[in-house]
């Protein structure tokens, strides 16, 4: 206090848990943040409106580029635990800034259960806060951070993941999922 006056400080607290991984805020912290609303192609020649989703809650993964590694990798494991996110009454889709036709064949190729949405103009992208600065191969691209949002049927995000590492995400996903 100064001259009689409290001065307010922000900070955010980052939480290290046992295993190393940074867990974001407790849920209670997290739902106040909505998603406004957006719409973006997807597969299936269907349009994504996040206003008109009804389902209990929704999982959007954000990855880099369709057919690379780390990016198939995860796509499997969210389509090898489909059937339990969808018995829970969720939705599962997956996000990157590739072309609808990348998508089409990306999801042909390994017969994912769940719609990808082609979000070319970045504008998902950019409502998530997803796209940062990486190296590539020495260089400074812009690219996605690998993230997952799980969102209530109102648009307010219960849980947010960011600079996902790929082993055991899916499961820690639907682990939380099943809390609800």
């Amino acid at each position: 206090m100064t001259g009689g006056r409290f001065t307010k400080v922000a900070f955010t607290c980052r939480f290290i848990n046992n295993s190393g991984k940074r867990p974001l805020p407790d849920r209670k912290e997290t739902m106040e943040k909505k998603v406004s609303d957006f719409s973006l192609p997807c597969t299936g020649d269907k349009t994504f409106q996040l206003s008109a989703i009804k389902d209990k809650f929704l999982v959007l993964y954000f990855y880099p580029k369709d057919n690379t590694p780390g990016c198939t990798t995860e796509s499997i494991q969210f389509r090898d635990l489909h059937p339990q996110f969808h018995k829970l009454g969720g939705a599962v889709y997956g996000i990157s800034r590739d072309s609808l036709k990348s998508h089409e064949n990306f999801k042909a190729k390994h017969g994912f259960p769940f719609d990808l949405l082609a979000d070319t103009d970045e504008t998902a992208c950019t409502l998530f806060g997803v796209i940062k600065m990486k190296n590539m191969y020495g260089k400074q691209v812009r690219g996605i951070e690998r993230s997952t949002f799980v969102l209530d049927r109102h648009g307010a995000i219960l849980r947010e993941w960011r600079g996902v590492k790929v082993p055991g995400h899916v499961q820690e996903v639907l682990d939380f999922v099943q809390s609800l």
